[in-house]
């Protein structure tokens, strides 16, 4: 029944008076504050934390770094969606006009049922694979991070069925938190390895390992497919910085060779949200650039198996078990 009310409350949540973010209690974010072990369940209920994502979603929604956020996507999805030559329609227009001042409830799904398709014209219908988002029930950055694609998803006008989720560290609770949310909960820990299958296609992946974006690269490693992905997460050019440059041939080869075939755009930092979206960039590959790599570029599709990398960020995928296949695939 708890969860019941707390979707209601989120549907309702664009008609009510929002209070301030400045004088809303933060007893929920320092009790969130601590680290719990992986696995650990959460000592909250499915109601409990839909009713905390809403609130981080409410205090992002009125906060300056959302709008200053939404502008830098909408930068980005412009020269994105021109490159893919898509034709008029109502996502096109979504995508190519997001007005920051929009009303949020305009465009929410209903949570708890079956969001409905986006008219399209064409074959641009723009999916969302999100990798890596942690435990939000527990962790104040990890929900922040949920909250933020909500309402991604919610102002591009991609339905919520549209958008596909994945973290190893997931509860079972988190799990049916996301099914009730409307997203899509993949079974299998694909490592990254996800093809768009010549799909435009959004990858939020925030604060993942490079060899995660690595694998992404990899499965992608054609003009045609690294042109209709756009992949908000860490920064490639903070990557290039960071790791010595025979480390990052080494062991992330694509992330190396993309680096000259792709654009981005670094999201805003503000005080508040500093620690939910540092370093965190939006990337596309635009075709002009992608067809200027050279030919041994393209020629190298080695899969990448990181037998030798210290201190690898991801965590692999140890069964081979086919009842452990995607139970949503695209």
């Amino acid at each position: 029944m708890e969860a019941a009310a707390a979707l209601e409350s989120w549907q309702e949540a664009s008609r009510r008076r929002r209070r301030s973010a400045a004088t809303r209690p933060r007893r929920r974010e320092a009790a969130a504050a601590a680290a719990r072990a992986p696995g650990a369940q959460p000592e909250v209920d499915g109601g409990v934390v839909l009713r905390r994502i809403q609130e981080a979603r409410e205090d992002l929604l009125i906060s300056d770094f959302w709008s200053s956020a939404l502008e830098t996507i909408n930068r980005c999805l412009r020269k994105y969606l021109e490159q893919l030559k898509a034709p008029v329609g109502p996502l096109s227009e979504a995508l190519g006009n997001v007005h920051l001042d929009s009303s949020p409830g305009e465009s929410d799904v209903a949570p708890g049922s079956v969001p409905e398709e986006t008219p399209v014209t064409g074959s641009c219908r723009l999916k969302c694979v999100c990798y890596g988002v942690g435990n939000f029930a527990t962790c104040v950055i990890a929900r922040n991070q949920l909250a933020f694609l909500l309402l991604f998803l919610e102002k591009c006008q991609i339905p919520r069925s549209h958008c596909w989720v994945y973290d190893p560290l997931f509860s079972q609770l988190e799990i049916a938190v996301l099914s009730t949310l409307g997203v899509a909960v993949l079974r299998e820990n694909e490592e990254g390895k996800r093809s768009v299958h010549g799909e435009p296609t959004v990858f939020y992946m925030l604060h993942c390992g490079t060899a995660l974006y690595n694998n992404l690269l990899w499965r992608n490693w054609s003009i045609d497919a690294l042109s209709k992905m756009v992949i908000m997460g860490n920064s490639f050019r903070g990557l290039e910085e960071r790791l010595l440059t025979r480390i990052l041939h080494k062991h992330y080869p694509y992330v190396a060779k993309i680096l000259k075939g792709r654009e981005e755009l670094a999201f805003p930092q503000t005080s508040r949200y500093t620690d939910v979206f540092n370093d965190t960039s939006i990337h596309w590959f635009p075709v002009q650039k992608l067809t200027q790599l050279s030919t041994d570029t393209w020629a190298f599709r080695e899969e990448p198996d990181y037998q030798d990398c210290e201190g690898l960020e991801i965590i692999r995928n140890k069964t081979e078990d086919p009842s452990a296949a995607d139970l949503n695939p695209l």
